[in-house]
């Protein structure tokens, strides 16, 4: 039962939902406004993890083939067999996102419901399917699902965006380039070899270390901006913390563009992510 439950958990990929939840959960902090009833705070938190689950589960359903092809992911339950990907699992993965849509839409307000949807729809289908194949840009574009889940957040609070919110999820979108390229950069022998542009996989490394570089600065300057639209030095500490550690592990990766050295990168992305997000929520609560 054990397996059952964790290899779901892989299927839907939980790790990265919680993950978005969270950032969804940020944007709803920070948003100007009168704070949400306790309920409608957890069934947001229900649904933005439901509608991501049915994006992960629907993207390793499609890539079922391609992640056969690769040493990181040829274990995955629809690859091995362990779960068939027939209709039953169509069916479900559609009903997960139709129950966080419709729960939303009628709980909360339908804008909010609007972005619960646009995220696992941009993950899905945009990246998934559109994307992935065709163009070193996919996780560019499929980086806006992160974005989605906090503009779902404060539409919770107020369907009309403030700019704190939307700026938070810009930064949300810069981030996920680099954090994403930085693993790839890992794997990118899998990916050349089943032919996946990502950006590790069709530049050479020196080069993708150094566009890796310009986006974590481009994220690292923009995440500052919410200081200046209502959030307070706690977050402020919090982003150039995080931010300044994360452009020095890209600056390595510029000066020595190895494997270990992108695994640092990837850390040091997921430590800023954290720390920016807990800053959120830090500062509003504290100050």
């Amino acid at each position: 039962m054990s397996g059952v439950i964790s290899e779901i958990v892989s299927v839907c990929k939980l790790r990265i939902g919680f993950a978005i939840m969270l950032t969804g959960l940020a944007g709803l902090a920070i948003t100007p406004g009168s704070m949400p009833e306790t309920w409608k705070i957890f069934l947001f938190s229900f649904a933005i993890l439901l509608s991501s689950a049915s994006a992960g589960a629907f993207n390793q359903f499609i890539e079922r083939e391609l992640d056969a092809k690769m040493k990181r992911t040829r274990n995955r339950p629809f690859v091995t067999g362990r779960f068939q990907a027939d209709k039953y699992w169509l069916s479900v993965i559609g009903l997960m996102l139709l129950i966080s849509v419709i729960t939303t839409s009628m709980a909360i307000n339908t804008v909010a419901a609007l972005y619960v949807f646009l995220g696992a729809f941009t993950y899905g289908v945009v990246y998934t399917v559109w994307l992935k194949q065709r163009t070193w840009l996919n996780i560019v574009i499929g980086g806006l699902s992160g974005s989605f889940a906090v503009l779902g957040g404060a539409a919770v609070v107020d369907p009309s965006l403030s700019a704190a919110p939307i700026l938070l999820a810009i930064v949300l979108f810069l981030w996920t380039p680099p954090h994403f390229w930085s693993l790839a950069f890992v794997f990118a022998n899998d990916y050349k070899q089943a032919g996946v542009p990502m950006l590790p996989a069709v530049f050479e490394k020196p080069v993708a270390a150094k566009i890796i570089f310009a986006h974590t600065l481009a994220l690292v300057l923009v995440s500052i901006l919410p200081y200046f639209y209502g959030l307070g030095w706690i977050y402020l500490l919090g982003a150039l913390s995080g931010g300044l550690y994360f452009l020095k592990t890209s600056f390595d990766l510029v000066q020595q563009p190895s494997i270990e050295t992108a695994r640092k990168n990837f850390r040091a992305s997921l430590f800023q992510l954290s720390l920016l997000l807990c800053s959120c929520f830090l500062d509003v609560s504290l100050i």
